[in-house]
């Protein structure tokens, strides 16, 4: 009979939800004692029988610990948010894989709010606020902010009531640490490659010309090309605004404007489907890569730089090592620790393909 009423009481407990008294009148004990326990409490007089009593009615209960209970009185959730318009936008998305891998690694969950951030600005502003605030709720101890291209940003006032770090993006009110892109570097080891192929004369089909990428990137060609005594010569740099179509009409412009023998012999295409667009202008014309024209794309965004032929070499945006970065970071500043730097540069490596 008494196993029948252990039974009964344990299926109804499961049915409304396990509580700590639950599993102190299971175990026949006090709910202090019960508290102690799962607490793993040391000063506490508790026997060994009595211990093992109560941790066999967890399991037969299926007790799981209050995580709002536990975050109120430990002041840690283990918890960190991140506030992102990548979920929406797959092309970035290795810095949700690469934050959640060192937050797992540090012992810590990611909880993701989709937000649409439109430049943080307009109409889903609201959306940003409200996601920010949903994770604030959850106890959270720190904020991460990703945008899917590196860019100024404006973050709600309410991100300040925790450590905010923000990834691919970078604080317009200069008030927040940020984990960016090094474009300049980028742009260099690029142009860097070409060099090293025997190039002198190349071409840039440049994105549009205020973002940080296009800043960096076409600062760094320039340093490469200085660095070997030569210069860029304007005419060579046209924009193909970000886009594939707009990377064949540049690439049309630089090819059409020049004899065969004064026509660049290499095009660094500032993103990869601008790359994947000057491909097509170049064969039109019956030129062979990399025989005739070498190309260079940027962000290496696999479905185009891995299955274009020939398949194309191309500087990676470091995404997935980003992500990382700003969980290290954000684990420093919840822990009080001072950060290296209010902006960290993290490096854009080459992948070697068959474009060069």
């Amino acid at each position: 009979m008494a196993k029948t009423t252990t039974s009964n009481h344990a299926g109804a407990a499961r049915q409304r939800g396990v509580t700590m008294n639950d599993v102190a009148k299971h175990a026949g004990v006090s709910r202090t004692a019960v508290s102690f326990v799962l607490s793993n409490r040391e000063n506490a007089s508790i026997s060994e029988e009595t211990r093992a009593r109560i941790n066999e009615a967890v399991q037969v209960l299926g007790y799981r610990p209050n995580a709002g209970a536990r975050a109120l009185a430990s002041q840690r959730s283990g918890w960190y948010g991140i506030v992102t318009e990548i979920v929406t936008a797959p092309f970035a998305v290795d810095i949700i894989k690469g934050a959640q891998d060192q937050a797992w690694l540090d012992r810590r969950f990611l909880l993701i709010a989709p937000s649409d951030q439109a430049d943080a600005v307009g109409p889903n502003q609201g959306m940003e606020d409200a996601a920010i605030e949903k994770l604030l709720e959850q106890r959270v101890e720190g904020l991460l902010y990703a945008a899917t291209y590196h860019r100024g940003v404006h973050v709600p006032e309410s991100a300040n009531e925790v450590p905010t770090v923000l990834i691919n993006c970078f604080d317009a009110d200069g008030r927040l640490p940020s984990i960016v892109p090094d474009e300049r570097a980028g742009g260099r080891v690029a142009v860097e490659r070409l060099l090293q192929a025997g190039h002198r004369r190349i071409g840039v089909i440049n994105l549009d010309p205020d973002i940080p990428a296009a800043v960096g990137r076409l600062a760094g060609a320039r340093e490469a090309l200085a660095d070997a005594g030569l210069e860029l010569d304007p005419q060579l740099v046209v924009p193909g605004h970000a886009t594939a179509d707009g990377g064949y009409e540049a690439a049309c412009e630089i090819l059409d404007r020049y004899t065969e023998k004064d026509r660049p012999t290499a095009l660094f295409c500032l993103n990869d489907r601008m790359a994947m667009g000057a491909y097509d202008a170049i064969k039109e014309r019956g030129l062979a890569i990399p025989g005739d024209i070498a190309v260079i794309g940027f962000d290496n965004q696999e479905l185009i730089a891995a299955y274009l032929r020939p398949k194309l070499t191309t500087v990676a945006l470091p995404f997935e090592k980003m992500g990382a970065l700003g969980v290290q970071t954000l684990a420093a500043l919840t822990a009080g620790q001072p950060i290296i730097a209010d902006q960290q540069l993290v490096g854009c490596p080459l992948l070697e393909r068959s474009s060069v």
